[in-house]
């Protein structure tokens, strides 16, 4: 069994007209979109209190009133810090002023909805068994394909394969007393690989282009780039890396969490 830790979601987004679900949240937050009969934001509270690795929960964006989530385990509410960097530091340090012993912090996006309290907990186990700041997820195309056809996601291609990333991974919760400056340019960037590669070297983004960067040499970089100790791993659970950004993967999930069942 591995150690208590607390977990960080976020849950500031609120699509603009220009963005693909503003249809469907009309100016509202993201987490709260109704999806598989309850809000977004309520399938991840339910899959993180489901894990017995969890001991309480950080949401960063929501206030108590707007949210009305039940959750098993204690909850706090951290306001929207302005940035998806942000909300991640605010929610870690909301649980270090909590237990400052606290080492490792679990950062789940709230848009991930059919994860469940058994990959939380291969999440939590996998990350802690090295030693490293960051534990970063990603998700082959094939495994994404064949748990959710028709996905569409967004895959980046390593030597080893064609990948997403995952929106749920491990954090050293030290690392928001020293945020190197790299990482709001790299989450700025997050929805254009090539300028991801592009900001941690010249090499990497020529390796990157050529089809030959492989996933060690890609962590060696973000480690030169970033100021950081990581490791990636990869993920068997396409769950992970399901997030809802589009209507039509929307209404892929929704078919699924409609299939699963709401429990009374």
């Amino acid at each position: 069994m591995p150690p208590l830790l607390d977990a960080v979601i976020t849950a500031g987004g609120i699509p603009q007209p220009d963005e693909p679900l503003y249809p469907l949240t009309q100016g509202k937050n993201k987490a709260l979109l109704p999806i598989g009969g309850r809000p977004m934001v309520q399938w991840i509270v339910d899959a993180l209190t489901g894990a017995d690795c969890i001991r309480s929960l950080v949401i960063v964006g929501l206030s108590p009133e707007d949210a009305h989530l039940v959750s098993a385990k204690p909850i706090s509410f951290v306001p929207n810090q302005g940035s998806m960097i942000g909300n991640a530091v605010g929610g870690v340090k909301d649980v270090l002023a909590r237990d400052p012993a606290a080492t490792h912090a679990l950062l789940v996006s709230s848009d991930i909805p059919t994860i469940t309290p058994a990959i939380v907990t291969w999440a939590v186990e996998t990350g802690l068994a090295g030693d490293q700041d960051i534990c970063y997820s990603i998700v082959p195309a094939e495994v994404m394909e064949r748990r959710f056809p028709g996905s569409r996601r967004s895959f980046f291609r390593l030597k080893e394969g064609r990948f997403t990333g995952s929106d749920m991974n491990l954090f050293r919760t030290s690392m928001v007393n020293n945020i190197h400056p790299g990482w709001r340019a790299i989450v700025d960037a997050r929805k254009n690989v090539l300028k991801q590669a592009s900001l941690i070297g010249f090499d990497t983004l020529l390796l990157f282009a050529l089809g030959q960067l492989t996933i060690a040499r890609a962590v060696r970089a973000a480690q030169r780039g970033l100021g950081m100790r990581g490791r990636a791993v990869i993920s068997p659970h396409a769950e992970m890396g399901m997030d809802v950004d589009k209507p039509h993967q929307f209404e892929l999930v929704q078919r699924d969490l409609e299939a699963r069942g709401v429990p009374a």
